[in-house]
């Protein structure tokens, strides 16, 4: 494309964005008439109106509703570019907004947010925490922490922190009275604690044989949406969960808990950290990225005593 024609795009998306010329015209320095001309030539060359202009008032025509709907986020990443051209030797700042569940904040981002203010001053974490599946796009995220099953095929994701695993746990005090199942099959006679998860309940997904297998027949004695009051009332003696074993990492160490058929319960990837773009983005997003995804990656996942920072 010629840099007249890019030029003339570029004041038309502005008149539009000012909604007027003379607003246009202050915007980017330039005369009232110098900005109506430039419209007027680029209406001439494509052959149609794009506004329609009285002395009152301006308004997008059909055609000129459509061109600009197909320029203006080109125009946006052209003034993005030249953006992080201009700042690429300046230290990362500005606002970051990121939707973390609550495991994924406490265990892969609280242990290392002083580091993170310490390495850049000038950014601004908008942390909020939130169970269900956010799209970052519609509701104003610059990034968002989710596990990878949960993610739309559509998002940009990389991993962050190591591999998960589920685990169904019980206290001793609640086997010693009920029993201990030995299969599967068997948890259907037995008290089941759930996980509220966003919109839904959390699926008991397991393998056996090599084959994915979900339990969903299983009584649905308690469901709740915190962790810290599913590991109480599991370890009290209500009744079998199915959790991230993390989450029960210290309780299980400890005695207060058994694992059930940790052979059916392999690994799996975890968190990732997404956006739901491949555009330039801005630098103090690329650093956060960087940073969390680093900050994780020497350490095994776990969140100790976790319990704690959640009652």
């Amino acid at each position: 494309m010629d840099r007249e024609r890019l030029a003339r795009l570029s004041i038309f998306a502005a008149v539009v964005q000012a909604g007027g010329f003379r607003a246009a015209a202050r915007t980017l320095a330039m005369s009232p008439s110098a900005v109506s001309h430039a419209v007027a030539e680029l209406e001439a060359a494509l052959g149609v109106r794009l506004l329609n202009r009285s002395t009152r008032s301006l308004a997008l025509t059909d055609a000129g509703r459509a061109l600009l709907d197909r320029i203006g986020p080109a125009l946006g990443e052209i003034d993005a570019a030249v953006a992080d051209a201009r700042d690429s030797d300046a230290a990362p700042a500005g606002p970051v907004r990121i939707t973390l569940t609550p495991l994924s904040a406490h265990a892969l981002f609280a242990p290392h947010l002083a580091a993170f203010v310490d390495a850049y001053p000038g950014i601004t974490l908008d942390l909020v925490i939130d169970d269900r599946f956010v799209d970052t796009v519609a509701e104003g995220y610059d990034l968002g922490v989710r596990l990878g099953e949960t993610l739309r095929p559509d998002m940009i994701a990389t991993r962050i922190g190591g591999p998960l695993r589920m685990a169904a746990v019980a206290a001793p005090a609640y086997l010693k009275r009920y029993g201990r199942p030995t299969s599967l099959e068997e948890l259907a006679d037995h008290r089941c604690l759930h996980r509220r998860l966003g919109g839904g309940i959390y699926r008991w997904e397991v393998t056996r044989g090599g084959a994915d297998l979900v339990l969903d027949a299983l009584p649905q004695t308690l469901i709740v949406n915190d962790d810290a009051l599913l590991r109480r009332a599991v370890c009290d003696g209500a009744g079998i969960a199915f959790v991230i074993e993390s989450v029960m990492a210290d309780d299980l160490a400890a005695g207060r808990l058994v694992e059930l058929f940790p052979e059916h319960c392999p690994p799996f990837l975890g968190f990732f950290i997404y956006h739901a773009s491949r555009r330039q983005m801005r630098p103090a997003v690329r650093a956060t990225i960087d940073f969390f995804v680093a900050a994780n990656r020497v350490e095994p996942f776990r969140s100790p005593r976790l319990h704690d920072s959640l009652v």
